[in-house]
């Protein structure tokens, strides 16, 4: 009995996990939209088959909230625009090879005659996907008529049935970044410490370099969080979660880029002393204490970005904070040491200096403080391009959300739940 139930349970729990998936949320609203479309279609087209209905619910509910609002006309003119084109071919060609060729070239032109903008290949997409089901007992009217049919029904599953939140996909993208950070700065302490070849520190180098290329991919999963969070009555708070995740992705990106920097330094460092060691022995402990702690920030601080800022972001605020003390201690011995050290020695002193100068930065952007500011600011230039874009409403919208704007400010880390500093 006791295994039947430890396997309801297991079972529970994978089904709860699949259910907070947005790949799961997202193929439900897809297959209801269709579905819904295909079903309304079979009582009001005169086809035996309507699929034209569900396809078109399928490309139209494949957005978000805020995609379907201010793309939604678009997109949906791009379909109908397909749509027509492939009727207009199946009733005087049929599908051939020379008759596909010419139907791409139509609906490419058409669609920048339409102003479908970004959605230009979607018309050739559905007018090809439309002439393979409509060569056979197709009317006008009836393919039109499912045509609306699927984009009223997908239009109105957006509206109504909200969309996935894409933020964990962001948080763990944004995490896993941290982490190869660090892993990175473990390896270039590790080998500071001691007497580094050239041609591995160089190697450090390169690896430093392409993370400004993951970057990029942690961007555009950050994008399609921010689309996800806007107007989506899921998501309390939405401005504040995209202004927290975008401000740590700068943040991390701007890490990246020092590293990149401490990196070169220390590759140029290798080839001046080359087969000795980079520092003398207190030095290079200190300064592989210094990067590995530095790196343990790195990924508290991704954490804190990608918290629940209503519910646990003070916990971890204060775990970062407590290693950024840490890390600001050793980096103040590591100072007095290169000092001493460059009083007994000038030799490339300049890489010393550069050294400490990159790791001030890591830690004066991960500052709470500082980030704090930034949020601030951010909210405010937000606000200011509201009233920019429409004066009269945004002193009405101003009035109303005073109120929430004030506790926005409250609950931005490195300020209490009064919101002062």
């Amino acid at each position: 009995m006791r295994d039947v139930r430890d396997a309801w349970a297991t079972t529970s729990a994978r089904i709860g996990r699949w259910h907070r998936q947005p790949e799961v949320v997202q193929a439900v609203r897809s297959t209801a939209a269709a579905t819904l479309a295909y079903v309304i279609a079979l009582h009001l087209s005169p086809e035996a088959a309507p699929l034209t209905a569900p396809l078109t619910a399928l490309l139209v509910v494949q957005v978000t909230l805020f995609a379907t609002i201010t793309n939604g006309v678009r997109r949906v003119n791009s379909v109908v625009a397909g749509v027509v084109i492939a009727i207009g071919f199946s009733i005087l060609v049929g599908l051939t090879w020379w008759s596909l060729a010419l139907i791409i070239l139509a609906s490419l032109a058409v669609g920048h005659l339409v102003r479908v903008e970004e959605y230009v290949p979607e018309v050739a997409i559905s007018a090809m996907l439309i002439l393979g089901v409509t060569q056979v007992g197709s009317t006008a009217w009836a393919r039109v008529l499912e045509t609306l049919i699927g984009a009223v029904v997908g239009l109105g599953i957006n509206l109504l049935v909200a969309p996935p939140v894409w933020v964990t996909a962001a948080g763990e993208s944004i995490e896993a970044m941290a982490r190869r950070v660090r892993q990175l700065m473990l390896r270039v302490g590790e080998e500071a410490a001691g007497s580094t070849p050239a041609s591995q520190a160089t190697a450090r180098l390169y690896e430093a370099r392409r993370l400004d290329h993951e970057i990029v991919g942690v961007d555009a999963t950050l994008r399609q969080a921010e689309d996800s969070l806007k107007l989506n009555p899921r998501v309390r708070e939405g401005l504040l979660h995209r202004i927290v995740l975008r401000t740590g992705l700068d943040t991390l990106e701007i890490v990246t880029v020092v590293l990149r920097v401490i990196a070169r330094t220390l590759a140029d460092l290798a080839k001046e002393r080359e087969g000795e060691p980079l520092f003398e022995p207190a030095i290079g402990a200190t300064l592989e204490r210094l990067l590995s702690e530095i790196g343990d920030a790195v990924v508290s601080f991704a954490v804190l970005v990608t918290t629940d800022v209503s519910r646990s972001a003070e916990s971890a605020e204060a775990r970062l904070a407590e290693e950024l003390i840490t890390a600001g201690a050793t980096r103040d011995k590591l100072a007095q040491l290169l000092r001493e050290e460059v009083q007994r020695d000038t030799r490339q002193w300049q890489f010393h200096g550069a050294i400490l100068t990159e790791v001030n930065r890591i830690l004066d952007e991960m500052d709470t403080e500082h980030r704090t500011r930034r949020l601030l600011e951010e909210l405010d230039h937000n606000a200011r391009e509201q009233r920019e874009r429409n004066p009269r409403l945004a002193r009405l919208r101003d009035r109303a959300r005073a109120p929430r704007f004030a506790r926005l400010r409250g609950l931005l880390p490195g300020r209490n739940r009064r919101g002062s500093p």
